[in-house]
């Protein structure tokens, strides 16, 4: 999972390669509410930002393109913005039709103009529903029990409300129902109602266990047990859950007492017993996306299918004649595919379908029916059918691809005439699976957003019912409801004022040091939500969820989960040469995969950081994803203050600890840029790879400091 500040989203100026800092930025362009219909207004709202040390005149200028109309606010604008100042631009528009169209903003200054395109809904006007909440569900029934696997990440919490970064940057993708709560029993309505109205009979939510071997802890369930499970239509369609086991030695099982003694009946009285749970002949249907992470839970394969025999018993102990369990592969290897057979699963099944070099889409659907062909070739073990939309990766990362609801008409019907072939009396014949109702992070949803409406659920009802095709799709503003997004847009508001607040100009002797970057010390008052950046370059990190206590040199960031996050900046790409140097204290020896300062994140191929890896120092300059690790020899020292430092030159790595040299590594070639924050006292906050202790005295350089300098910075008392 990855947690963004608001302030990172930089939108870098057209025609501006990364390493080069553009002459202005706009860092947001949104609509403030779901999409409304004809003849409402829609706010939207911009930040232009200055990310130059010095003064800029910014010209602005908002294009409205045809059969939208601006109604509040001007089209064009001259700003003035001192170092590093944002400005906050609203504009209201309005359509007297339906329409879907973009909106585009410059802002220019410089000769250089940075661009970004807000795409825009208004749905088409509709009749005044029957009453004041959401209508109840018209079922549109289908010879086919339709599942749709649905993801639970959109709680009102810091750790979602940093997911729907992805959408902020591509503002197609805004849902409906805005950047909502899932926890709220009023969503899950609504789902409910346009998953029912459209042939959906059931949703597969993603379930997580946080902690194994004692009583069931869980994280994002709220969704299933605060929002679905109080809401008024509960009874109106099914669930199911996916256990989301990917974790190991965290949301698996210890032992086979674990499974029987803790998690089955933690199932078994919160979901499979539940009236909605999804039931079929009499077993509770189950879905597992990492089963053959069983094998080292349980310790062998033999061992799992005891477990889940013992599973399908204790389930007739309460009255079901069994288990039906599902087993999460996308892929097409006999031996994978025996191995789940092996393991006791009854069926397999793929999450989401991977198609490779970002195919158009009937390569995208002709290569998902080249797997569901080929496993059934194979006859190694049944399947049910998954039919997926798109995918773009969190990052838009590797394959990018979307199979448009006229182009999905064409996937669901080829869905319905593989199904037909296979056998009738099992749920491979009686079951098609859909990929996803809302993965708007990763790029695959059919849920109503802005991009296509309510295109691909008419294609669900088009294809898989025998509804009529003409029906009234309500949104929650026809009955005075919603939004639903209230907590994500007050915590915008106080992110963007914390960002601002990072950006005070502070000082202290020695700041302006040849190459410092940034300089943070974390001296301000104990309860300060910022730490600023003492260069004076305004570079300062907001807190998150982390405090202060005595450093070294006045106040220290207490590393116990959280961290202070510094906004992207092209300064923060150094070039040629680059130094970190801190110091740390902590009484934990041993510390595995953890990070003090971090610019690395995903693909692992650029950036800088410094940690501790299998108990000892660690400095990292990527070349290649995840190259070029120099570990130190022996471990931190625990119980008292230790320097770090590595340095690059540019052909060598070089760690330091204590002053002293302790490893090296030959690396020829630059520092590469990324546009990520970066992170102190942690890999991101509330990631688990997280330094155990205390950090003072951050200084990030743009050279390597010499053996001398930092044997000098080390020898302070």
């Amino acid at each position: 999972m990855r947690l963004v500040l608001t302030l990172c989203l930089t939108g870098l100026a057209a025609g501006t390669a990364l390493g080069q800092e553009p002459a202005v930025r706009i860092r947001d362009f949104l609509c403030t509410t779901p999409p409304v219909r004809a003849g409402a207004e829609l706010p939207i709202w911009a930040v232009v930002a200055n990310p130059s040390e010095e003064a800029l005149e910014i010209e602005v200028a908002l294009s409205v393109p045809q059969g939208v109309t601006l109604v509040e606010g001007e089209a064009a604008a001259s700003l003035t913005l001192g170092p590093l100042e944002e400005a906050d631009l609203r504009w209201v528009v309005t359509a007297g039709e339906e329409v879907r169209a973009d909106l585009r903003l410059d802002a220019s200054s410089d000769g250089e103009t940075a661009s970004r395109v807000l795409p825009i809904r208004f749905f088409p006007t509709v009749p005044a529903p029957p009453d004041g909440y959401v209508p109840p569900p018209n079922p549109a029934d289908s010879p086919l029990l339709v599942g749709a696997h649905h993801c639970p990440l959109w709680e009102a919490d810091s750790d979602s409300f940093g997911r729907w970064d992805q959408i902020r940057r591509d503002m197609s993708r805004y849902p409906a129902l805005g950047f909502y709560d899932a926890v709220t029993p009023e969503v899950a309505d609504w789902e409910t109602k346009w998953a029912v109205d459209h042939g959906i009979d059931f949703f597969i939510y993603c379930w997580y266990r946080v902690s194994q071997g004692g009583p069931v802890e869980t994280m994002l369930e709220g969704a299933i047990t605060e929002g679905f499970l109080k809401s008024e239509y509960q009874d109106q369609m099914k669930f199911t859950i996916m256990w989301e086991n990917q974790r190991k030695g965290v949301s698996g099982v210890a032992d086979h007492a674990d499974l029987m003694e803790n998690l089955l009946p933690y199932w078994m009285e919160t979901f499979f017993k539940h009236p909605s749970y999804l039931v079929v002949d009499n077993r509770p249907v189950l879905f597992i996306y990492r089963p053959e992470y069983l094998v080292d839970d349980l310790g062998s394969v033999e061992a799992v299918r005891e477990a889940f025999g013992d599973m399908a018993e204790a389930c007739r102990a309460e009255g079901f004649d069994g288990i039906t369990l599902l087993g999460e592969y996308r892929g097409t290897n006999p031996t994978h595919l025996t191995l789940m057979r092996d393991l006791g699963l009854d069926y397999t099944f793929a999450y989401v379908w991977y198609v490779h070099d970002s195919p158009e889409p009937q390569r995208a659907i002709d290569t998902q029916f080249d797997y569901l062909e080929q496993t059934e070739e194979m006859g190694i073990i049944p399947q049910v059918a998954t039919l997926s939309q798109g995918w773009s990766g969190w990052n838009n990362e590797g394959s990018i691809w979307q199979i448009p609801p006229q182009d999905f008409v064409q996937l669901l019907e080829r869905g319905v005439e593989f199904v037909g072939t296979l056998d009738q009396d099992s749920l491979s014949g009686r079951m098609l699976l859909l990929d996803n109702w809302n993965e708007w992070g990763e790029g695959h949803y059919i849920a109503p957003y802005v991009g296509y409406g309510f295109g691909y659920l008419d294609a669900v009802r088009q294809v898989l019912t025998d509804a009529p095709v003409e029906h009234t799709d309500y949104l929650p503003s026809d009955v005075g409801m919603g939004p639903y997004d209230a907590a994500y847009w007050e915590w915008i508001q106080r992110e963007t004022a914390l960002g601002r607040l990072g950006r005070e100009e502070a000082h202290k002797p020695g700041g302006d040091e040849a190459g410092l970057i940034g300089w943070w010390a974390f001296d301000e008052d104990p309860d300060a939500q910022v730490a600023l950046d003492y260069t004076g370059r305004r570079h300062g990190a907001v807190m998150f969820e982390a405090t202060r206590a005595l450093g070294i040199d006045g106040n220290a960031l207490v590393c116990d989960g959280g961290a202070a996050v510094v906004p992207s900046s092209d300064y923060l790409n150094p070039g040629d040469g680059v130094s970190i140097e801190c110091w740390v204290r902590t009484d934990v020896a041993d510390q595995g995969n953890t990070w003090v300062v971090n610019r690395v994140y995903h693909e692992g191929d650029a950036g800088y950081r410094l940690g501790v890896v299998r108990g000892a120092p660690c400095f990292h300059v990527p070349e290649t994803s995840w190259s070029h690790h120099l570990h130190g020899p022996d471990p931190l020292p625990v119980g008292r203050w230790v320097h770090l430092a590595g340095t690059f030159d540019g052909q060598v790595m070089r760690l330091y600890v204590d002053g002293a040299e302790v490893a090296s590594m030959e690396r020829a070639g630059p520092v590469k840029p990324n546009d990520y924050p970066l992170t102190l006292g942690s890999y991101e906050a509330g990631h688990a790879a997280h330094f155990i202790g205390l950090l003072d005295e951050v200084k990030v350089y743009s050279r390597a400091l010499t053996a001398e300098e930092i044997a000098a910075r080390a020898a302070r008392p």
